[in-house]
């Protein structure tokens, strides 16, 4: 259950926003900006064979500290998970730059991601502690956006530190931003706890965790550090299959399961998660392989490569916009899976064509057509979930949707590095031998480079082939993808989701809360901004309540300002407002007037016709809001009708805080 926002003032707040803002692009950028610095990680470190891992140990921890760390907030407070996520981010940056193994590296990145996962959470949790529902609105598109800037701007950076300073400074730019970001959380974060403690699915996480790392060693040692018939390998394959089973059995008795299983009773919610699996498998894979091929085939910079990815992010992103935009606006969607599909089916084969002689405007095209299918993609299953689910799964289906893509994302990078792995030493050795080269020289992206104009094509030919391989294995799991999407129904949209679909966090995989409320406070924040003006004068109008807007603002104020003692001066009225109490009083006078309040020294508290007014404006504004919520079913969930009960309560008591801005809201008037 979400706790209100908490009184703070407005520079207070934007110090907040400002501080969890960097803190979330941090742990979103390192997703993708080892890409363009991978080739020379490996160069410096040696380990190709563990190069997916650099990707995978971060993604893998940051899925499982995504649904643990939203449970351990409610229980402990936000504010100590936000500045614990904070400290294991900062640690692990700083021990990823001074990585002197890949083993080493790996290690660092894992703990990395614990923290970028619980950056990522706790931030969304953190905003609707801070910012009134109804701004928020606006603060969740911006904080939706540091993801789509950190999937393009991440492979350019981590090239211009490579280029520029050392591989190292992709991890150590970390400490000193996070550091600012460790001060003024520890200062400013308000504490809030939630009233009721959650039940935490430990025993699950656990054997989904241990199910995910298995596979993903798997996949990656499978027929490169032993063969597949190994005893190693069929052991850690058992094993693995025995943690589905016992993840499965798990969710049937979890009291507050991670994933239900009821869920995918729906065949609209089993296409989206496996939809969403593929695009994070794609996605992914392709951005951290593409690199490879730029840097040691094309010869490019590690900044040069980052932006000749451009056209793969940019095609991403447009699209992912786009499609986004046309469903708010039409409610329709099943077509693009299935194009998206086909795209990413198509680029992916074309990026498998690749050879030494490709020239860079042919590698650009065929980015576009993976980048755009990705796009067409990524919008639609949560959508789709949040129109299919009732109430109570809202948070789970969402948040198992973005869950899944995570996976996705870090079994790509697995199944990806793998095939490259297996590949790569045959190739390079028949190369070497043939070149007359030094096989260990063409290990190194300097090491090609300087390889002589003759030995250097033969050279850059076995890379080439291996990653056509690599491309080519990845063709069947969009033929999967587009099987998925022709069984995807089309079904109407709820309007808040159709809202939800144009947010570019959404489409970038923001990661969703687990909670149900939180969820429906994050829909009811974008119905308020589509609103697009203050609600206060509709909902009087509507409802006839003799109220102006700042008559029932400062009617909820009171309320709130004397709701443990029942009663409040101006100053506690106006609280966190930056405006002085004497302004409120010509406006307090009239209400006494009226017989709303009484003041007795200076202290005002409700009579019983002003208790009658707020509890009919509170049902008012209720039904404002229902009215756009009536395809959530609202008759049929007690805790979705209370929810709502909280949000408007919210929304009046937070958000009308703009007539107090607007000198002639203020006059005492009816």
């Amino acid at each position: 259950m979400e706790t209100e926002a908490q009184p703070v003032g407005r520079a207070t707040r934007n110090a907040v926003v400002v501080a969890i803002m960097l803190g979330m692009l941090l742990a979103a950028l390192d997703q993708t900006i080892v890409a363009t610095a991978l080739p020379t990680i490996v160069s410096d470190l040696g380990g190709a064979n563990h190069l997916s891992w650099v990707v995978t140990s971060y993604l893998l921890a940051e899925t499982i500290m995504t649904a643990l760390i939203g449970k351990f907030g409610d229980l402990y407070g936000r504010k100590p998970m936000f500045l614990i996520s904070v400290v294991l981010f900062l640690g692990g940056s700083a021990l990823c730059g001074m990585a002197d193994s890949m083993l080493w590296l790996v290690g660092s990145r894992a703990i990395q991601g614990l923290g970028a996962g619980g950056l990522m959470v706790t931030a969304m949790a953190v905003i609707a502690d801070v910012v009134p529902l109804s701004e928020r609105g606006k603060y969740q598109g911006l904080m939706g956006s540091v993801f789509g800037v950190a999937t393009v701007a991440g492979p350019l950076l981590g090239g211009l530190f490579v280029d520029h300073l050392s591989w190292r400074w992709a991890f150590y730019v970390n400490l000193p931003l996070g550091i600012i970001v460790l001060a003024v959380a520890s200062v400013a974060l308000p504490s809030v706890k939630a009233p009721v403690g959650p039940k935490i699915d430990y025993l699950g996480i656990l054997f989904i965790g241990l199910a995910a790392t298995g596979l993903t060693l798997v996949t990656t040692w499978g027929g490169n550090e032993y063969a597949w018939t190994s005893t190693v390998i069929i052991a850690m394959a058992a094993g693995s299959v025995l943690a589905l089973v016992l993840f499965v059995l798990v969710e049937q008795r979890a009291a507050e399961p991670l994933l239900p299983l009821r869920l995918f009773r729906s065949s609209v919610f089993t296409v989206c998660a496996l939809m969403s699996f593929i695009i994070g498998f794609a996605m992914l894979g392709g951005i951290t392989y593409l690199p490879t091929y730029l840097q040691f085939v094309h010869g490019a910079s590690a900044t040069e490569s980052g932006l000749q990815m451009l056209p793969l992010m940019g095609g991403l992103l447009v699209a992912s916009v786009l499609v986004g935009q046309t469903i708010s606006k039409t409610g329709r969607y099943r077509l693009f899976p299935i194009l998206g599909t086909i795209l990413i089916g198509a680029g992916l084969f074309l990026l498998s064509l690749l050879d030494n002689q490709t020239s860079y405007v042919e590698t650009a095209g065929f980015m576009v057509v993976l980048g755009l299918g990705v796009g067409l993609c990524m919008p639609v299953p949560t959508v789709v979930v949040q129109s299919t689910v009732d109430y109570s799964d809202l948070g789970v289906a969402t948040s198992g949707v973005s869950f899944l893509r995570t996976m996705g994302s870090s079994f790509g990078v697995a199944v990806f590095g793998s095939i490259y792995a297996h590949q790569l030493p045959e190739k390079l050795g028949v190369a070497a031998q043939t070149a007359q080269v030094d096989p260990r020289v063409a290990t190194t992206v300097e090491g090609v480079r300087s390889l002589p104009d003759a030995a250097r094509p033969v050279i850059t030919a076995a890379y080439a082939d291996s990653l056509h391989v690599v491309f080519l294995w990845a063709v069947p799991v969009a033929g999967l993808g587009f099987l998925t999407a022709l069984l995807l129904k089309e079904v109407p949209l709820r309007d808040t989701a159709r809202m939800a679909a144009s947010d570019v966090g959404e489409n970038f995989g923001a990661p969703a809360s687990f909670d149900s409320e939180h969820e429906l406070q994050k829909l009811a924040a974008l119905v308020v901004q589509h609103h697009k003006r203050n609600p206060a004068p509709e909902v009087l109008a509507e409802s006839g309540i003799p109220l102006s807007a700042a008559q029932a603002w400062m009617i909820m104020r009171v309320f709130r300002g004397g709701a443990e003692s029942g009663s409040a001066t101006l100053a506690e009225i106006t609280g966190d407002l930056r405006v002085p109490p004497g302004a409120f009083e010509p406006l307090a006078t009239q209400l006494v007037a009226d017989g709303y309040l009484s003041e007795t020294l200076g202290h005002y508290r409700f009579t019983t016709l002003g208790l009658e007014m707020f509890q009919r404006f509170v049902g008012a504004f209720r039904i404002w809001m229902l009215h756009r919520l009536t395809d959530w079913d609202p008759e049929n969930s007690e805790a979705f009708s209370h929810a709502v009960d909280r949000i408007a309560e919210q929304m009046i008591d937070q958000g009308q805080s703009l007539t107090t801005g607007k000198h002639a809201a203020l006059t005492p008037t009816a």
